[in-house]
């Protein structure tokens, strides 16, 4: 999703985009990933490739979730040093800060308190990425940064009962539930925690800014800076998708963090914000409904072939 959102980005800059996907090269090899670096030797890379699930996947499949995301980040940082590439973007993720750090939470909470425990392993391998990135640009002169996105969603997204992400967890488990005319929708947990969502090429918008800018700290976190409870968020969901029964939150299942919002004030001090949350003046209630709108049409576009 990360990766499609960058090409079309990218399409507006003077530049020849080289892309890499699981057919072309698996990037848990490291001679593998040495010698593609070496063969191109790309100006800039950015690292959106990553193992990725929702909370029963990531509870399920701890050791493969902490592996592939650690090797690809190790693998792809170090060739990219040893063939002097200029640029190297890693993509983190939210969930490396601590389960109860101060909200809004700042790029200084990383490694300050415990994990939520029910993505750790994931969240350990991304920190173990940005901090790979702060250390060769210390020891080795590299220019190489980490940028925080926080929950991401768009074109592109995986739609998948035991692995999606959030919002288009609830899509297709409405767009399901209008379908058989379901008495009731089941989610997980109380519906109470509050969530920040960005739009996928919000967030490529930012990268470029970065890649343009050039002087950014080694660790920036990017989002839009406003949230929104989970029931709320799946009561506009259903309402987009036309689904008209009862919402049911299974409160036996986790919850999660509690909040979880990112400071932006790095991104804005460096001149940038969403564009698409600019264009509606901040009003994050207009932004979700206009790109959810957007993402439950490309999610029926893929249904139907």
């Amino acid at each position: 999703m990360v990766g499609q959102a960058l090409m079309r980005r990218l399409a507006f800059e003077r530049c020849d985009i080289l892309t890499i996907d699981h057919a072309d090269l698996d990037c848990r090899d490291q001679a593998g990933v040495n010698d593609w670096v070496d063969a191109h030797k790309p100006d800039v890379i950015y690292i959106a490739a990553a193992r990725v699930g929702g909370i029963m996947d990531n509870a399920n499949h701890p050791a493969e979730f902490f592996y592939d995301n650690m090797m690809i980040a190790a693998n792809i940082m170090h060739a990219a040093y040893m063939n002097g590439v200029e640029r190297v973007i890693f993509l983190g993720s939210s969930c490396i800060y601590p389960k109860h750090a101060a909200q809004p939470i700042s790029e200084n909470a990383l490694l300050s308190d415990v994990l939520e425990p029910t993505n750790e392993a994931y969240a350990l391998a991304k920190i173990g990425g940005v901090k790979m990135a702060e250390y060769y640009s210390r020891q080795y002169g590299c220019h190489f940064s980490a940028a925080m996105p926080c929950n991401l969603f768009g074109a592109g997204d995986s739609y998948d009962a035991q692995n999606s992400h959030v919002i288009p967890s609830i899509i297709m488990k409405a767009h399901a539930a209008k379908e058989e005319g379901a008495e009731a929708l089941v989610l997980w947990g109380t519906g109470a925690p509050l969530r920040e969502f960005l739009w996928v090429d919000d967030l490529a918008d930012g990268l470029v800014f970065m890649t343009i800018y050039g002087e950014e700290p080694v660790m920036v976190n990017i989002g839009a800076g406003q949230e929104i409870t989970i029931k709320c968020l799946a009561n506009m969901i259903c309402e987009i998708v036309g689904y008209t029964g009862k919402i049911v939150f299974d409160e036996t299942k986790p919850d999660g963090t509690p909040r979880k919002v990112m400071d932006i004030s790095e991104m804005q001090l460096l001149g940038w914000e969403a564009p698409n949350l600019l264009a509606v003046n901040h009003d994050y209630d207009s932004y979700l409904r206009v790109k959810i709108r957007l993402s439950y049409e490309d999610y029926l576009q893929n249904l139907n072939g």
